[in-house]
């Protein structure tokens, strides 16, 4: 078990690191036809084929559990196309030390919940106050804050009251499966409440008579304080030094089960922050006696809220009066057949795309294969964000999941067997110093629409250039699948992680995109395929 968490925070810790390649490094596309291309042949032409593109409506839901959880998100965000999205965190949190000793005749003074958002390192104020009071005994000082905005996706000039609960359900193990919408009690009774503007601030103190530092924090963070936790944990910690409560891992998730972060507000922007890098400290006073002398010193005590920590991202969407759900109620999503006019992605739970080769397809570049010695030189899927409904300042997707969907038939009849697996280009040419499975363009100009190319060179040639019956439409629907986020990298940051190891589940974005249905307009989604012949 403990190997099992410990590799998995290792692959979760990692950047994401294929889809960086992937994004960043933009070779020739053409490379990996020029590798599989018929010696002696010559560049030929670039030709559009028809595809069926539809949506995948993924319920609403994705597994948002520790195994899954690289960043957590907080706060709500409702826009007209996908509606409202509201992600709150749930954690559960250890002693740093168990059968702790706080002392004799222990008060607890405070306890502070600290969060650590993504921020503009590079955008930054100051503000100095050289006539400051530092409270623990009236001392004359120096106060110092640096002031960093953090990093929103959403309406940024919005304020948070962000609230902090005791979770009353057992939250199990970290490595236990969880989905987005799974629901856990909470005690209604508020902790703590921070009203949370955007920014982030580090805070130094300096005593007027030396310089010396009173108070210092080094990272910028939201700090919580939880005003109305202080009975909580006196009661559930100070007082019960000594006994079974506190004494081991399993007697104190039990005992203490969990915090539950939130945002008041349906409306606003989203943030990340690192689930392993939250802190608790609680502060308390105690009795100490030296030479018969009585003193109360305050002293820290940190909880543990991070890696073996059940972690669970909870999502909820209001889909209500959006475009998203128009299209739902006029069945105008997922048509498989024809293909939608419209594609909505979105990360955390929302829908997907789906992209089929018609048989129809296939069957023309067979024919230019087979009796005009066309081979495929390099092929690519295209598809635009629609710029009538997607013109807007929210940042474009630039990280994507692309994989490949088989639903094979029982030999009796249905349910089916559905595989997912890399695609055989990136299985073909993962490891290379300069591939890419994906580019982008024009990500950020407005109103101009972005658009991507898909590469898929290596697996159309397999379907062009393969045996009879590999493509059989009653034996086989073959598609392909995107997803808003990236690929992880494995333990050792040599490659991907595989196919399930992703950022779907913390990834912020969304777009609408062109859809395939409308053969008229030109930024519809099509293969885009160069052949050439001796």
């Amino acid at each position: 078990m403990t190997r099992t968490i410990k590799r998995t925070f290792a692959i979760l810790s990692l950047a994401i690191f294929g889809s960086v390649l992937l994004y960043n490094c933009e070779p020739d596309p053409d490379s990996l036809g020029e590798q599989l291309f018929l010696d002696g042949a010559a560049q030929g032409d670039e030709t559009s084929y028809n595809v069926i593109a539809f949506n995948i409506l993924n319920n609403d839901s994705i597994k948002s559990d520790a195994t899954q959880l690289g960043s957590a998100v907080l706060g709500a965000f409702n826009e007209d196309q996908f509606g409202m999205q509201k992600a709150s965190y749930i954690t559960q949190l250890r002693l740093s030390t168990y059968n702790p000793d706080f002392g004799a005749n222990a008060k607890v003074d405070s306890v502070v919940l600290v969060i650590k958002p993504t921020y503009a390192s590079d955008s930054l104020t100051t503000t100095t106050d050289e006539n400051y009071v530092y409270p623990d005994g009236n001392v004359a000082a120096k106060k110092e804050v640096k002031t960093y905005p953090i990093n929103k996706y959403g309406k940024t000039k919005k304020t948070f009251h962000i609230d902090v609960n005791e979770v009353t359900d057992f939250l199990g193990a970290a490595t236990d499966s969880v989905k987005s919408n799974a629901d856990f009690a909470y005690n209604a009774t508020v902790l703590g409440t921070k009203e949370f503007k955007g920014t982030i601030n580090t805070v130094t103190i300096t005593k007027d008579s030396d310089n010396s530092t009173l108070f210092s924090t080094t990272t910028p963070a939201i700090r919580i304080p939880l005003d109305n936790g202080k009975t909580l944990f006196q009661e559930k910690i100070i007082d019960k030094k000594g006994k079974p409560e506190l004494a081991d891992a399993s007697n104190f998730i039990r005992h203490f089960k969990g915090l539950r972060i939130s945002v008041q507000e349906n409306d606003g922007y989203l943030f990340q922050f690192s689930p392993n890098d939250m802190e608790l400290i609680m502060y308390y006073k105690y009795d100490k006696t030296d030479n018969g002398t009585v003193t109360r010193p305050q002293a820290t005590y940190s909880f543990a809220l991070g890696a073996g920590n059940t972690h669970v991202g909870k999502y909820q969407y209001d889909r209500s009066n959006s475009a998203l759900a128009t299209a739902i109620n006029l069945n105008m999503v997922g048509n498989r057949v024809d293909g939608d006019k419209k594609l909505y992605a979105q990360g955390m739970g929302g829908p997907s795309i789906g992209v089929k080769i018609p048989d129809s397809e296939i069957q023309k570049l067979k024919t230019l294969y087979q009796n005009n010695k066309a081979a495929i030189i390099s092929a690519k899927i295209r598809i635009y964000t629609d710029a009538s409904t997607w013109n807007n300042s929210y940042v474009k997707p630039s990280l994507f999941t692309f994989l490949q969907k088989d639903r094979k038939e029982s030999s009796i009849t249905p349910p089916y067997i559905t595989t997912t697996a890399f695609t055989s280009d990136v299985l073909t040419l993962a490891g290379s110093p300069n591939y890419s499975i994906y580019k982008v363009f024009d990500l950020d100009k407005n109103p101009t629409p972005a658009h991507y190319d898909f590469i898929v060179t290596k697996s159309v040639k397999d379907l062009v250039e393969g045996k009879p019956g590999d493509y059989a439409s009653n034996n086989t629907n073959k598609y392909y699948r995107i997803d808003i986020g990236g690929f992880l990298s494995n333990s050792d940051n040599t490659g991907l992680a595989g196919a399930k190891y992703t950022s779907r589940s913390y990834t912020r974005d969304r777009a609408v995109f062109v859809g395939s249905a409308d053969s008229t307009n030109d930024k519809r989604v099509q293969l885009i395929v160069t052949y050439g012949t001796k």
